[in-house]
């Protein structure tokens, strides 16, 4: 992959590869308005949904890049999300600070792996974004080899939810999502089959921390993002990955609108990391990962 053009690596201060675009210019949105009430409600976000323009400005006000994207859970939810297209077109007008990532329904076979492709080669997603729990999907299942393997053979990496989500949560049953599909360990079996394609687990996979840990460590071409948790919840055995063994494989991610750069940027200095660390964390590790050295 070659970097965006307008994209200044050297004067960016950080890559957020967690960030939601959930409503396109026609006003559609990503999930049902009640259920995007309802995380908002478990977040305490006092957030707004924002465009990918009005995305573009808030990274650009503060000197980063952002991995932005919208996740589609078309067949489970009965509802289809905000224009990914519409995104796309969005992360090419403010290349300077915006990198795209696409989403299928894996629901959906053999068109997903279609759209997949289409999303790449036409719109020029860089990536794609995944949520198990959410899309009612387990990763590990043989029937969505095909799409792993057509993402594989694109050459471009995935982000997938892992741990306990925010999306229904404190609503009755959850929302029907199963917190078990984003276990992270249905993960290594994918890693374990396609050996080139780069897998970001998203978040502290809380409960499953270790087994992340596990994972990243044992596995060359996973990573994980650190998003949607202010690290100063981060449990001590992350801590200390990322400090030391992990620290080439961690990722800044904000999770925004739940949870804004600046939040957890603050928090995160309190971990009072070394400065090299602090730097592959933000920055260089994501530039790698991405492909975007000048």
């Amino acid at each position: 992959m070659s970097t965006g053009p307008g994209i200044d690596i050297a004067a960016v201060t950080a890559i957020d590869v967690h960030v939601h675009v959930q409503i396109d210019d026609s006003g559609r949105t990503a999930s049902p308005r009640a259920l995007t009430e309802a995380m908002a409600a478990y977040f305490g976000s006092s957030e707004k949904p924002r465009t990918v323009d009005q995305t573009a400005t808030y990274y650009r006000e503060r000197g980063m890049a952002a991995v932005v994207f919208t996740v589609d859970a078309t067949t489970n939810l009965g509802h289809a999300p905000n224009s990914i297209d519409d995104l796309a077109a969005g992360a090419r007008r403010n290349a300077d600070v915006l990198i795209a990532f696409g989403s299928v329904d894996p629901l959906q076979g053999a068109a997903a792996v279609d759209e997949a492709r289409r999303q790449v080669q036409e719109l020029g997603v860089r990536g794609f974004k995944f949520h198990p729990s959410v899309q009612a999907f387990d990763p590990s299942a043989e029937e969505f080899t095909p799409l792993w393997a057509a993402i594989e053979e694109l050459q471009v990496p995935i982000i997938v939810h892992t741990g306990q989500t925010g999306a229904g949560a404190g609503t009755p049953g959850g929302w029907g999502f199963r917190l078990s599909l984003s276990n992270p360990m249905l993960l290594d079996d994918v890693a374990a089959r396609h050996p080139h394609l780069q897998i970001i687990m998203a978040h502290p996979s809380v409960p499953w921390q270790d087994e992340a840990l596990s994972i990243a460590t044992h596995k060359a071409n996973t990573w994980i993002d650190l998003s949607g948790w202010s690290p100063k919840y981060f449990s001590p055995a992350l801590v200390r990955a990322a400090r030391t063994y992990l620290k080439h494989k961690m990722l800044f991610g904000s999770d925004l609108p739940a949870l804004t750069p600046d939040r957890w940027l603050k928090d995160f200095a309190l971990l009072e990391y070394p400065d090299d660390v602090q730097r592959m964390i933000l920055k260089d590790n994501a530039v790698r990962l991405l492909g975007l050295e000048p």
